[in-house]
């Protein structure tokens, strides 16, 4: 993790340089895709959804612990957010699809004054971040 400075125009830069966020979201898309089939299944997607840690407020110290059917709602929600076609799987167009729309509900979030934020390694707001740094 690592405290870093970053607002709308961070983001929206990243999107809008098509190669390198194609890039970025392929390789997330093949490590996440554990069995190399060109598709991420629910499992796959749950994996990578508790590395987010979705619920985590307090950075690991919650005092209140989710139970593991709400989980399992919630991962199901989300994972229906990526399956636009609802055949059960995700394929790469529908990840990066869904990757660029939260990344701009992130920038719309933000808005044009600079925030700073702790940002987990590799996440796309870091890639983004690194980006701008080398721009």
């Amino acid at each position: 993790m690592s405290v870093e400075i970053l607002d709308a125009s961070t983001v929206r830069n990243f999107l809008n340089d098509s190669e390198f966020f194609n890039k970025s979201v392929e390789e997330r898309f093949s490590a996440i895709d554990s069995n190399h089939d060109g598709i991420l299944s629910y499992a796959e997607m749950a994996t990578e959804l508790k590395k987010l840690r979705v619920l985590e407020t307090h950075f690991g110290v919650d005092e209140e612990k989710t139970s593991e059917g709400e989980m399992v709602r919630i991962y199901t929600e989300l994972f229906s957010l990526f399956d636009h076609d609802r055949n059960g799987s995700v394929d790469l167009e529908e990840y990066k699809s869904e990757i660029r729309d939260l990344m701009l509900a992130i920038a719309s979030g933000l808005g044009f004054l600079p925030v700073q934020m702790v940002l987990e390694e590799g996440s796309f707001l870091k890639l983004a971040v690194d980006r701008e740094l080398v721009a």
